[in-house]
């Protein structure tokens, strides 16, 4: 197979649809022969949460790169390319490594029933390569939820937990505490865990499940104020106060001069992410990141407001997100995102506009046309409400995430 035809069959494996479970990962990484604890195995910082999950993994990695050790970064979704979710030391997984491991995972789960999902399929093959890479240290985001995620067949050094907020009921409950009992199942026995500040329904799940399992929990009190950092809004200095705490936990946390080194070379695109000086990308998809993204703005451009490209799958809160960006917008185009789950452009202006009436709303047919649209107004632009519409947006600039280098 060459690339297109190894990801065709990968991207195959998503009509089997989501299976959360751990059986099926522990088969096919025993299969593959992939360790994931005891020796031989390296150091994995596993970080789950709603929000915040990919800022805190692209810290714990720049950290632990500018330390000098070996690192494997696994994240998702991705924005352009898929290697982006597979990284060792900052460099995307390679084109050859890519597709060697695919044509091995289709021969290794031929005629399994059930089959594997493709997010099952998508861990087996980053932590397959990072074993061949030989990595010491492998940063670990989860997929959804915790305890039945893929990602959650491995016993990290440290269990790293962003904010919880509503976000994929459907599959992980109805309720923050419902969610948190999902998210605090990568907690394990005896296993040091770091959170950020919680609502007190998810506090009282995750003290809970460490004392019943006799893990440290530490919370992170304050957010990290005395050290440069590349990622903008106050909300990223709580981010890096507990990318902080989980080295530390983990016993990775290197010299003040290499540690303000890692958080000063951090990146992570599509989270307000300045494509030039007057186009702002930044996914938020639901309420809670909606909320840090117009608090950054104001952090950023004071009262400033914007002209919103803005696009929301069905299946998100979108009036949380409308009402959550209505004081930042001077206007919004609509558009539907490139992703078969998108809302219709009409179907968002009618949610923008019942959350702030005075608000201009126009659709647009496409991305190309709502920047068209977009180049007649004064203000800034920011684009929004999808990592589905940052990633079509990087793409139409040709501006596909790279390899990162320390600075």
């Amino acid at each position: 197979m060459n690339s297109s035809e190894a990801l065709a069959w990968l991207y195959s494996t998503q009509l089997h649809g989501i299976k959360l479970g751990l059986g099926n990962i522990r088969k096919l990484l025993d299969a593959l022969g992939v360790r994931v604890k005891g020796p031989g195995a390296p150091r994995f910082l596993h970080v789950a949460g709603t929000n915040g999950k990919g800022s805190v993994c692209a810290m714990l990695d720049s950290v632990c790169r500018a330390a000098g050790w070996e690192t494997g970064l696994f994240t998702s979704p991705h924005l352009v390319s898929f290697r982006e979710r597979i990284r060792v030391n900052g460099q995307l997984i390679p084109e050859a490594d890519l597709v060697a491991g695919i044509e091995t995972l289709r021969e290794t789960v031929a005629g399994w029933d059930p089959a594997p999902t493709f997010f099952e399929l998508t861990t087996a093959l980053a932590l397959a390569y990072f074993q061949k890479r030989g990595v010491e240290v492998v940063v670990l985001e989860t997929g959804m939820g915790g305890r039945m995620d893929a990602t959650n067949a491995v016993t990290p050094a440290v269990s790293v937990l962003t904010p919880v907020a509503l976000d994929h009921q459907q599959w992980l409950g109805p309720t923050l505490a419902a969610i948190a009992l999902e998210k605090a199942g990568i907690i394990k026995p005896g296993v040091p865990a770091v959170s950020l500040p919680q609502s007190e329904d998810v506090a009282a799940v995750f003290n809970h499940m460490a004392y019943e399992l006799r893990a440290p929990l530490q919370w992170v009190d304050a957010p990290l104020a005395e050290l440069p950092l590349a990622l903008a809004g106050s909300h990223q200095r709580w981010n890096a106060a507990l990318a902080v705490a989980a080295l530390q936990s983990a016993r990775l946390l290197p010299s003040p001069r290499t540690l303000a080194r890692g958080l000063a070379s951090v990146e992570w695109p599509g989270r307000f992410q300045r494509l030039t000086p007057t186009l702002i990308l930044d996914g938020s998809h639901n309420p809670a990141a909606a909320q840090c993204l117009a608090r950054t703005w104001t952090e950023e451009f004071g009262s400033e407001k914007a002209t919103v490209i803005l696009g929301i799958l069905r299946d998100k809160e979108m009036g949380g997100v409308c009402e959550a960006l209505a004081p930042i917008a001077r206007r919004v185009l609509a558009i539907a995102v490139n992703n078969e789950r998108s809302s219709s452009a009409r179907e968002i202006c009618e949610t923008f506009k019942a959350a702030s009436p005075n608000t201009p709303c126009e659709e647009a047919g496409s991305l190309p046309e709502a920047l068209e649209k977009a180049r007649a107004y004064p203000e800034r632009v920011l684009v929004s409400g999808s990592l589905f519409l940052v990633g079509e947006t990087l793409a139409f600039f040709g501006r596909e995430p790279q390899e990162k280098s320390l600075q």
